[in-house]
């Protein structure tokens, strides 16, 4: 009898930390005990396992089998331990060669059959794996996935003996190759197709740009969704770092995928109203990503904002500012990158039609106040860009002749050459710059100095509103291949700020009706 010693992987959030799996096979009475902070799917594997062996025909130990999970401290959980735990047991009696455990790390769970079963967060634990710079051993159907890692050997394997005779030398499994990835995004919906709306369109190509939270505010039916949605066809691609990123916190999560056709492809969450601040930033006894998580260094689309409950979206306050959320629970705790770009819309009144030509609005001032009062003004104030969109002319909508309309690609050239002016310049773009970055990146002429310190007294901005109009001033000029800011530039950015502009005085509402004259 002997002790046997494998490498796997747990995961944590979006971590994969190193699990040893010790299996040690001595005398006594037979019985199977494992110790490690199992949970109650790990401990269900003593009964897969035996079942596992003996239909693959092996014989399981007939005296005490002892297998710890190490460290002791980290919770365990799934069936991805099942694999290392067979051949743990078959490697302690001797069944198969112990030598080249030690090369390998191995996930899977076990049918009863022998026959292996994909798990989740296969990516985390292959990054781990090369960084340690051990082959993978894992399910077949999780072999794509494990592929889009770079410089990893990975023997996919159907079941648990084709594993035993790949280690054994028997009949060697083969080594997965790795799919071509797509190096440009997918086709995605083009802006030519939204009539009109040439200030909202210019907010888009700015806020693409920057990497700017936009809110876009306007009646029902002006394009505001159309316009949010055809953000990710103007948005630079992923780089590699990136799309590593994001394929492993999809990985993680049960609802979502990524495959080697999208993976430069930004992704675009548009969760309902209804959906809680668990959905929307993660969580669960064992946290998951949320809404925000998965729409890491992508676009979030909050459509209909103030529908949305207040507490689920004051949860958005600290994630817009650190580009992470930390989740914790009694038991454990995840930090979940959530570096995304807060797209939003919204009507600017309870009927819609506040400020429209045609005078439909009947609200009064307290209804309207009542209805933003659903945004807290925190929030209000981390939105970089606030842009109405306004009802278009009928001869704007029936305009069939060819016009000079520019289609997402040549935007995209526009963003992507501003965009890497703002990388070379700071190595990220302009919404993430730090008071001291902006301080270096964004100086104001004496004229412009002036002009803010007008905008800070009448507007009475905050010092954040300060910076992140200086910081899309700054992404104005790089539109413009400028290297200094101008005034035409900052004028552009106050100009952005519309809730800001917007007093109870200047929305010109109808005065309050009372009961009576209701």
């Amino acid at each position: 009898m002997a002790l046997s010693i494998l490498h796997s992987r747990a995961r944590v959030g979006i971590q994969a930390p190193a699990v040893t799996v010790e299996v040690h096979a001595g005398v006594g009475l037979p019985s199977l005990s494992i110790v490690g902070l199992p949970e109650l799917a790990v401990r269900e594997s003593k009964d897969r396992v035996r079942g596992a062996l003996a239909n693959s025909r092996f014989d399981f130990p007939a005296g005490r089998v002892t297998i710890n999970l190490a460290p002791a401290d980290l919770p365990k959980e799934g069936g991805r331990f099942d694999l290392p735990i067979a051949l743990g047991i078959l490697g302690a009696s001797g069944q198969i060669a112990a030598e080249p455990l030690a090369r390998h790390e191995f996930l899977g769970e076990l049918a009863l059959s022998g026959e292996l079963r994909p798990i989740d967060a296969v990516l985390p634990a292959a990054l781990a794996a090369r960084a340690a710079g051990r082959a993978l051993i894992l399910p077949r159907l999780n072999a794509a996935e494990a592929a889009l890692v770079s410089g990893l050997e990975i023997f996919p394997a159907d079941c648990l003996l084709d594993v035993c005779e790949h280690l054994n030398g028997r009949k060697a499994l083969s080594v997965h190759q790795q799919v071509e990835r797509s190096a440009t995004p997918a086709l995605a919906l083009d802006l030519a197709e939204v009539r009109g709306q040439p200030q909202a369109k210019r907010a888009l190509e700015i806020a693409a740009t920057g990497a700017h939270s936009l809110l876009l505010l306007g009646p029902p039916g002006t394009g505001k969704s159309m316009l949010a949605s055809r953000l990710p066809g103007i948005l630079p691609g992923l780089t590699e770092a990136e799309a590593v990123e994001v394929a492993a916190v999809h990985s993680v999560s049960r609802h979502a995928s990524t495959t080697p056709l999208a993976w430069r492809q930004r992704p675009f969450r548009s969760p309902h109203h209804t959906a809680s601040a668990i959905a929307l930033v993660g969580g669960g006894a064992n946290p998951r990503p949320g809404e925000i998580s998965l729409a890491h260094h992508g676009v979030l689309f909050l459509d209909e904002l103030p529908e949305f409950d207040r507490r689920v979206l004051e949860v958005l306050r600290e994630p817009l500012e650190s580009g992470q959320i930390l989740i914790s629970r009694a038991a454990r705790s995840a930090e979940l990158p959530a570096r995304f770009q807060l797209i939003a819309a919204m009507n600017p009144c309870p009927c819609g039609y506040l400020g429209d030509p045609s005078g439909r609005c009947r609200c009064t001032h307290e209804q309207v106040s009542r209805y933003r009062a659903r945004l807290s003004g925190p929030l209000l104030d981390r939105i970089d860009l606030h842009v109405e969109v306004p009802r278009l002319p009928a001869e704007q909508l029936q305009r069939t002749e060819p016009t000079a309309v520019e289609s997402s690609a040549t935007v995209k050239l526009r963003v992507e050459a501003a965009r890497s002016l703002a990388i070379t310049r700071a190595g990220k773009p302009n919404s993430a710059l730090q008071p001291g970055e902006i301080e270096r990146d964004c100086r104001l002429s004496k004229e412009g100095r002036r002009l803010m310190e007008q905008a800070m007294q009448q507007l009475a901005l905050s010092a954040r509103a300060y910076h992140r109009i200086l910081k899309v001033a700054r992404t104005i000029a790089d539109l413009a291949q400028r290297e200094q800011i101008g005034i035409a530039d900052l004028g552009e950015a106050i100009g952005y700020r519309k809730l800001d502009r917007e007093s109870p005085q200047a929305l010109n509402l109808p005065p309050a009706r009372s009961q009576r004259g209701a």
